[in-house]
């Protein structure tokens, strides 16, 4: 280790040298290789985090570029994966740092071997299937997870602490049916960089064994109106939560809380259904995707949009066909991206 590379951060009292060893002795997974993502990573990295692991399971695209902030161009020319091209920059930015890249869309099983090991879980995901997974592997293992979303010029986070604090399941009982995404609702880069301040200032008072700094509230801001709240959340902690009440089952675990994925035979499509039945306000999903789709009919069963090669037709139960397709990851991206 370069004696000058932490001197900055050695110099802030709560992190100092015995902060900065810990923080070197750490692993962190992060989860999603966005922009949250690769903000976050870098700099973890740049801070010198022991290991970092990123899983990701989508490629670079040009949209990415105003605000992943690791990413080239040579990146979206080449549709590099983003966890393989968030591996490959992390590294020439610092050589001591171990980095680990999946390709990958993470599910349980999956969770269950990258949280080996692991001291940090930072999210950094684009839907609330994998958030609950893995707010369920978190209170299981007892790792540390830091909550993080943006869209627009909005962003929210929350840090949560097995044992200390409330989990996400306290806070939503229900997945949120919301279609506001990046991709739906845009995205500014300073509510990227706000959620990354955050989420990382969280992150090194963890790593560096100060605890007690961590923030007890959930965050959320809208830039572009100027409105900043922070809400003391502890008091929502429900004590029959079956992730961190006295009997946790962990239900976003198991096969009946997950999203169900199939490929119609014959038909060049797949079915997605939530894990839950929920009643979709069709008008008001047709009225988000309108300007994001080449076609959107709606009707009052169904509402039916086409985007390139692929057709969407969303029930009203929030079961989803996509045609165009046979690759369930490639369908499963596309209704997260549109309608999740």
């Amino acid at each position: 280790m370069r004696s000058e590379r932490y001197s900055r951060q050695t110099l802030f009292a709560p992190i100092g040298d015995k902060g900065q060893l810990s923080i070197s002795s750490k692993n962190v997974l992060v989860i999603g290789a966005g922009a949250l993502g690769t903000g976050c990573a870098e700099a973890l990295v740049r801070a010198g985090v022991g290991k970092i692991t990123i899983a990701d399971r989508d490629y670079v695209e040009w949209s990415n570029l105003q605000r992943q902030q690791l990413y080239t161009e040579s990146d979206a020319v080449d549709s590099m994966p983003k966890a393989a091209a968030a591996m490959k920059h992390l590294m020439k930015i610092n050589s001591d740092v171990e980095v680990e890249a999946h390709i990958m869309d993470v599910g349980p099983n999956d969770l269950r071997r990258l949280t080996e090991n692991t001291d940090l879980i930072i999210d950094a995901t684009d839907n609330f299937d994998i958030r609950l997974m893995i707010n369920d592997i978190s209170f299981q293992k007892k790792i540390p997870w830091i909550y993080g979303g943006c869209a627009g010029s909005y962003g929210i986070t929350c840090t949560f602490l097995p044992g200390r604090s409330l989990c996400l399941n306290c806070l939503m009982e229900d997945i949120p049916s919301s279609s506001m995404t990046c991709d739906t609702a845009g995205i500014i880069s300073p509510a990227v960089s706000l959620v990354v301040s955050f989420q990382v200032s969280e992150a090194l008072k963890i790593l560096a064994g100060d605890i007690s700094a961590v923030r007890q509230t959930l965050i959320s801001f809208d830039l572009w109106k100027n409105e900043y709240s922070s809400l003391d959340v502890q008091r929502l902690k429900k004590r029959g939560c079956p992730t961190c009440g006295a009997d946790p089952r962990y239900p976003y675990l198991q096969y009946d809380n997950q999203l169900k994925t199939a490929v119609l035979c014959g038909r060049d499509a797949v079915q997605i259904r939530p894990s839950k039945m929920v009643d979709v306000d069709l008008e008001h999903m047709a009225s988000q995707l309108q300007r994001h789709m080449d076609r959107v009919d709606r009707n009052q069963y169904l509402l039916a949009c086409q985007t390139g090669k692929h057709r969407i037709v969303l029930f009203r139960d929030g079961r989803t066909l996509i045609h165009g397709t046979k690759d369930i990851t490639e369908a499963k991206s596309l209704y997260h991206r549109y309608l999740n």
